[in-house]
């Protein structure tokens, strides 16, 4: 897989077309990853947007995350793996965190290898999720989007690497 950084050395920017993913449309590549537990691929993660992203203000651009899938995950096991993973930035109270869980199973399907599910953050609003470039749910909650894109993006993350890789090495990840 080719590091933004590498694309960037050569001079090239990678846009996202219309016809290969209508939701990223005319966004740049900034970063990309791939998630591994215990050695296994579970995803591949690609961070897009119109402006680049400012590691230390990204929950104030709105942006893109793309996760494509290298296996076969239960939609409900995702959504219930994201709150925990929400929980690592912030206290949520029960019923908050059942509403959550509730609108995140609506969202997330079953997904099998090469399936990808995109979220697409809108800063101050909420979120929206598209399965393989479809719309499939908005969550018009900003609370929520901030603390489910901070999973990949925020200094609390599980996986710092890969917050790293998303951000792009060298424009100020930390």
């Amino acid at each position: 897989m080719l590091r933004r950084t590498a694309l960037a050395a050569a001079g090239l920017v990678l846009v996202a077309p219309a016809h290969a993913a209508p939701e990223l449309a005319g966004l740049t590549l900034r970063g990309q990853g791939r998630f591994r537990y215990f050695g296994l691929s579970i995803y591949d993660a690609r961070l897009w947007s119109a402006e680049p992203v400012d590691a230390t203000r990204w929950g104030e651009q709105p942006l893109m995350l793309e996760l494509q899938y290298a296996r076969s995950l239960v939609g409900r096991e995702i959504a219930k793996r994201s709150l925990v993973e929400m929980r690592r930035q912030a206290s949520i109270d029960e019923a908050k965190a059942q509403a959550w869980l509730a609108a995140m199973e609506a969202a997330f399907p079953d997904v099998k290898s090469g399936d990808r599910l995109t979220g697409q953050y809108e800063p101050g609003s909420g979120a929206r999720f598209y399965f393989n470039g479809q719309l499939r749910q908005r969550i018009p909650d900003a609370e929520f989007a901030r603390l489910f894109f901070g999973i990949w993006l925020s200094p609390k993350t599980s996986e710092p690497a890969l917050r790293t890789q998303l951000l792009g090495a060298g424009d100020g990840a930390r």
